[in-house]
């Protein structure tokens, strides 16, 4: 708990160091973010493709399309396109409307495109199963509303007259929380109290009242540890890269199970029994099941 109180301070400061700086230095910090998580989202996408040593080309931008290019070919499948682009830039707290677009290196055809939502009822994402062949392809992403880009939207989310007045205020509260919190990692650090060691923030999400450890395949309550296989983790952290969004079953199947062929019809049924049962602890926390179509996640889900 120590740590994790300490990780917060020193966010804190860092945040509070930038916010009295100059007033560009939040822009700058934030396309800083928006370039790294460009280049994880080409990494991911060489690693899906079994390529974990080629370069991934300096990030281009013009306006609020960024283009990622790649030292070498290499081929990908839609659907893990799709979830993989979708899953960094959920990681990386970038909520918001974008479009996906896969062009070939030297005719500059869109091979491949997909738009990402909060303000769709429904995703457009077309083609799901035809696997495009290995070749050069530059990636081009255009945030539609890079303002909002950096908070996590799980519902629909509109603004009103009043979003300005917040705004301005909002400095108030934010600097009586780093006081609130640096002093609350001092005292804790004082105290010097013995707790457990949580994994890196990369690998640990929070479902609910459960720290998911995706790289430890755990689910980590104050009830304690409750072990995942494989499959239940890659299961639970696809639901999770887009919750409260229906997941089709056959998408399920072909990224959690791949080619491997051992699964049969009621596999899926049957491991997300074992998801609801490791979590039956917070009621919060559903998987539910969209008939016809496939399964959901619902956090913060009433009792």
């Amino acid at each position: 708990m120590i740590k994790w109180y300490l990780k917060i301070v020193g966010v804190a400061v860092f945040c509070f160091l930038s916010n009295v700086g100059m007033g560009q230095s939040e822009a700058d910090s934030n396309e800083r973010h928006v370039m790294v998580t460009m280049r994880m989202i080409g990494h991911e996408i060489l690693l899906k493709s079994g390529d974990s040593t080629s370069r991934i080309l300096p990030v281009q931008k013009q306006n609020d399309r960024y283009e990622i290019r790649f030292e070498s070919e290499f081929e990908f499948d839609p659907v893990e396109l799709v979830f993989t682009v979708d899953s960094v830039m959920l990681m990386a707290g970038m909520a918001g409307d974008y479009i996906v677009e896969v062009e070939q290196c030297e005719t500059e055809e869109v091979v491949y495109s997909y738009e990402k939502g909060y303000l769709l009822t429904q995703d457009m994402v077309p083609c799901g199963g035809r696997k495009q062949p290995k070749d050069c392809y530059t990636i081009f992403i255009s945030l539609l509303n890079s303002g909002a880009g950096f908070q996590t939207i799980t519902e629909s989310t509109t603004v009103d007259s009043s979003t300005i007045e917040k705004k301005e205020s909002s400095s108030v509260f934010f600097y009586l929380l780093i006081g609130a919190v640096t002093g609350i990692g001092l005292i804790l650090f004082m105290r010097r109290k013995k707790t457990e060691e949580v994994t890196p923030d990369s690998d640990v999400f929070l479902i609910g009242k459960y720290r998911f450890d995706k790289k430890n395949m755990k689910l980590i309550s104050e009830e304690g540890k409750v072990d995942l296989t494989s499959k239940e983790a890659d299961l639970l952290y696809m639901l999770y890269s887009s919750v409260n969004e229906t997941l089709e079953r056959d998408q399920i199947l072909r990224v959690v199970w791949g080619d491997e062929g051992d699964y049969v019809g009621r596999t899926l049924d049957v491991f997300i029994s074992k998801l609801r049962k490791k979590l039956e602890g917070d009621s919060t926390v559903k998987i539910i099941n969209v008939r016809g179509v496939g399964y959901k996640l619902i956090l913060g889900a009433e009792d």
